[in-house]
């Protein structure tokens, strides 16, 4: 459980936009590392790049020895990716959604749903549509849906930034606890009480380059 990651030089433009220039860092196997900075700093951009969504300009990735853009399905298994804006099937519930993700991975025991929705808070919510569901509650099926295949590494971007101060609260609960199960969890967020509450280290962005 848990894998090391080492970005070395990536760069990411968009025109005459230099979006990420240059970032490097490493995270080390089973720790909690955030990329914290303004909207616009380009976190999602390098996370994009470290799950393999985007192939670097230049530079490098690593997670353990595979390069994550090549996509090679057993090595993408061992990740679990929760995106900034959120999609579910429609007209499923909670539980449905989390048997449909589990599927998909060729996870079919019933005994995972129900440990995933007990470990998010939504036991109560399983047979609820997931439209019906708050904020917060659609936040917390998407990263139990990450988890649906027990993944090695989970990224999370910008999970809290819709939520209310007591959601994001909740949600934070629910994020420690990935790391205590010795994952290793890549976080973005513009929240600094979040990233001094949740991660072992912070590298802070602007402007596309690591400060």
């Amino acid at each position: 459980m848990g894998v090391e990651i080492r970005a070395e030089g990536l760069v990411m433009t968009y025109g005459e936009t230099r979006a990420v220039d240059g970032v490097s860092f490493t995270v080390a196997s089973g720790e909690f590392f955030g990329l914290l900075g303004p909207n616009g700093a380009g976190k999602t951009t390098t996370l994009e790049m470290i799950e393999g969504l985007r192939k670097p300009q230049a530079g490098s990735v690593r997670i353990d020895d595979y390069e994550p853009w090549k996509r090679e399905p057993e090595r993408q298994r061992r990740m679990g990716v929760q995106l900034q804006s959120s999609s579910f099937f429609e007209r499923l519930t909670a539980r449905e959604q989390l048997d449909t993700f589990g599927a998909l991975y060729g996870v079919t025991a019933k005994g995972r749903t129900d440990e995933l929705l007990e470990e998010v808070g939504l036991e109560a919510k399983d047979k609820t549509r997931t439209e019906d569901l708050s904020g917060g509650q659609k936040q917390r099926l998407s990263i139990a849906c990450a988890l649906v295949h027990e993944p090695d590494v989970v990224f999370l971007d910008e999970p809290t930034a819709a939520l209310d101060p007591q959601a994001r609260r909740n949600l934070w609960d629910v994020l420690r606890q990935l790391n205590d199960s010795g994952r290793t969890v890549v976080l973005t967020t513009h929240y600094m009480d979040e990233a001094e509450a949740l991660c072992d280290r912070v590298a802070i962005m602007d402007s596309g380059k690591l400060l």
